[in-house]
């Protein structure tokens, strides 16, 4: 029986306590694009978890500084768990004390597709296929964040693969933008961390 890819998302979670999704039978049609997602995440550290559906789950990034929309900048992104395909939309206070305590906020999400192309400009490699060899090149199609965007692994430390997040080199580049700080607020609920804890009942 083929290895359970969200067996480490559960191990890290009680499914009573946290109200992350339980990641049981979520799916998605075959022939929609697939989606990326940027999650604000003001746990111990703040940090950005940068996520992409791939052979249906959401391959995951803690990116400490957030993405950039400026070529020259090459921001850490540290591989993490898989994550289940429902956690694209989820925000809302994951409890103190349980594993990543803290305010999620949804920052940007959208469609995106595989940019890694042969010199036809036909797709060179599967998804699955570039995460693996650890060089990915998608294009972004979100609100906050868009064009093309380099992942490419260049260290492992313990058993955590580390990558470098880099903005292409394109007509979506724009070195006098900082979304991270200045699109401050969930492109599903408009709200910022704050309100989300406050809604909760918690804090951020």
């Amino acid at each position: 029986m083929a290895e359970d890819p969200l067996k480490a998302y559960r191990d890290k979670r009680r499914a009573d306590v946290t109200p992350e999704p339980s990641g049981d039978g979520a799916t998605r049609s075959g022939d929609k694009p697939p989606i990326f997602v940027v999650q604000k995440h003001s746990a111990s550290t703040l940090h950005y978890d940068f996520r992409l559906e791939i052979d249906g789950v959401l391959k995951s990034w803690a990116v400490p500084k957030g993405p950039s929309t400026d070529p020259r900048d090459k921001r850490l992104a540290i591989e993490t768990e898989d994550h289940p395909l429902d956690y694209a939309d989820f925000e809302g206070v994951i409890p103190e004390g349980e594993y990543g305590g803290g305010t999620v906020m949804v920052w940007d999400i959208g469609p995106y597709d595989n940019a890694k192309l042969d010199a036809e400009g036909r797709v060179e490699k599967s998804l699955a296929e570039c995460w693996a060899d650890g060089h990915l090149i998608v294009n972004l199609h979100g609100q906050k964040i868009f064009g093309g965007y380099a992942l490419t692994h260049f260290r492992t430390e313990g058993n955590k693969r580390q990558w470098l997040l880099v903005k292409t080199d394109d007509e979506a580049a724009d070195a006098r933008r900082n979304p991270v700080s200045t699109e401050d607020t969930s492109v599903l609920s408009g709200l910022t961390t704050e309100q989300i804890a406050d809604q909760a009942g918690g804090s951020s």
